[in-house]
């Protein structure tokens, strides 16, 4: 078959799935095991399994920029900022098969229950999903969170033994009355679903070159086992409706050798991000949706949400071994759902928990504790000029006693932060690139205050000598876009309704944390998941 052949449309087709990252591999994968023709349109490229290694080295050495190694950049990949913060949107995305998890972190937790009181839907409506989505991505974790929400089942996988630097941490916490616990993590603890324990590269984020992280090429490629047809290569320009506006008719996609084809499905799923989904939607505006298409609330784009970083970190007078562990361990729920609750350690708790006098309202705080404080030795080699002796000795003296915590805040829907399109730069097929709107409002900030005053006070209570911060000035993004296209009953302010449908069209279903309805402050993937494989199933049940 030549390359043309491979990558014309189908002629039948229930169902068309635009992004194969998580979404769009286990909606694809769950709809093809119930015998549905289906078709998944990819913008990117399919990476080799084997080339794995290579970019490990040019995540470490210096000379590689790190778009480079998943292949990001360019014409393809332009955006543009907007008012308020620069958003870097390049910095942590992957466009190709498997999509942003082939860098991500990997760690996989249910939202609360508090997390769902402004959705439609509640805690106990994706319970099954997520027990489903634990075992499609292999969870290793532990039933020890005091503040996790309610679950059944086991994790399918045992949990990571805490790190060295965790037990550091312990001593600290312990006498603080701050509760430490495990974190669910989607990579294998021991072997899973024919993939590897994890190996110890230390390198999981941005690549995994054993496979035991989850990646969802995976899923992909289960999916294609069932009978899916992956076009690779393939970014699809818009979508094209009937003449009474109410059905999807087709997917328009380019391919290198510049030709445009149309594919047509009798169902349709987005679910490629939280900025390509709205970005799409608006550059498939018609006579019916001059605003662009699935957008007669206006809120194709809106309410663009991401959780903010807010860390600490210096060094001890005592071996902490960091970066032996690439991926995080233990973290503290204790101040998710109660920001401002104190604690009665020994110590008499942790000073100024409370919110301070002025300050508005706090978010949602999940504090880490990170394996990776500090440089690696391998980093510090490759980035100095020394050699021999020299370099021997500034390892010895600069390597070993790092430590530090990290943590993530949510942010509140705000209408002005959004997703738009920008006319004047076009990327390479001529389409207007997506305009990044992005401000952080004084609750995020406020939050970020308090997390970092959480984050001094065990520091101290540890005896580090604290030398950097980062704080409401100099925080970024955790690379988790949300709510361009919100869940809601009500047609008038949201783009999808509980099912994962959209309002204005009966064949168009969106899977992605575009529609989350708010952010808390936890990782989002397995909400992504679990909120794919039941847009799956209604879309089972209307075909």
């Amino acid at each position: 078959m030549t390359e043309r052949e491979r990558r014309a449309p189908s002629e039948r087709a229930d169902v068309c799935v635009v992004g194969a990252g998580p979404a769009g591999a286990l909606a694809a994968h769950r709809l093809a095991e119930r015998g549905r023709d289906v078709v998944m349109l990819e913008a990117g490229e399919r990476f080799d399994f084997e080339d794995r290694q290579r970019r490990m080295e040019r995540a470490i050495r210096p000379g590689h920029g790190p778009l480079s190694v998943w292949e990001m950049g360019g014409e393809r990949d332009r955006f543009t900022a907007g008012d308020g913060r620069f958003y870097p949107l390049n910095a942590a995305r992957v466009k190709g098969v498997g999509g942003t998890t082939l860098h991500w972190q990997g760690m996989v937790m249910r939202f609360h229950e508090s997390d769902f009181e402004a959705w439609p839907i509640d805690y106990d409506d994706l319970r099954p999903y997520y027990a489903e989505a634990e075992q499609a991505l292999g969870v290793a974790g532990a039933d020890d969170n005091p503040y996790a929400p309610p679950r059944e089942e086991p994790f399918p996988l045992p949990a990571f033994a805490p790190s060295h630097s965790d037990s550091i941490f312990a001593e600290a916490c312990e006498r603080l009355g701050v509760t430490m616990h495990s974190v669910p993590n989607a990579r294998n603890s021991e072997g899973y679903d024919g993939r590897s324990a994890c190996v110890g590269y230390g390198t999981c984020k941005p690549v995994c070159p054993s496979g035991a992280k989850y990646s969802a090429d995976h899923h992909v490629e289960k999916a294609e086992e069932e009978g899916v047809r992956v076009v690779t290569r393939a970014p699809v320009q818009r979508l094209e409706h009937d003449d009474a506006g109410e059905r999807v008719t087709a997917a328009v996609y380019a391919t290198p050798d510049g030709e445009t084809h149309r594919q047509e499905a009798r169902e349709f799923v987005l679910a490629a991000g939280g900025v390509e989904i709205p970005r799409l939607l608006l550059l498939s505006n018609s006579e019916q949706y001059p605003d662009g298409l699935a957008n007669s609330s206006g809120a194709v784009g809106r309410y663009f949400m991401d959780h903010l970083f807010a860390g600490m970190g210096g060094t001890l007078d005592r071996e902490t071994r960091q970066n032996h562990v690439g991926f995080i361990t233990s973290e503290c729920h204790q101040f998710y759902d109660a920001p401002t609750r104190g604690t009665e350690g020994r110590a008499g708790g942790v000073p100024e928990w409370s919110r301070e006098r002025g300050e508005p309202k706090p978010d949602s705080i999940k504090l880490e504790f990170l394996n990776y404080a500090g440089p690696s030795p391998v980093e510090m080699a490759l980035s100095g000029e020394e050699w021999g002796d020299d370099l021997l000795e500034t390892l010895r003296e600069g390597y070993g006693n790092s430590i530090a915590m990290g943590g993530l805040v949510g942010q509140r829907p705000q209408k002005e932060n959004r997703i738009e399109l920008d006319p004047s730069t076009t990327d390479d097929h001529g389409n207007p690139v997506p305009k990044i709107h992005w401000r952080v409002d004084d609750r995020t900030e406020a939050s970020l205050r308090r997390a970092n005053r959480i984050q001094r006070a065990i520091l101290d209570e540890l005896g580090v000598d604290i030398s950097w911060t980062v704080g409401p000035a100099d925080t970024g993004p955790a690379f988790h876009h949300m709510g361009t296209t919100r869940m809601g009953e009500d047609a008038s302010e949201s783009v999808v309704n509980p099912q994962l449908r959209t309002h204005d069209l009966r064949n168009l279903s969106v899977a992605s944390s575009s529609v989350f309805r708010t952010s808390g402050a936890l990782n989002p993937t397995l909400t992504i998941a679990a909120l794919s494989l039941k847009a799956a199933d209604h879309i089972d049940e209307r075909l």
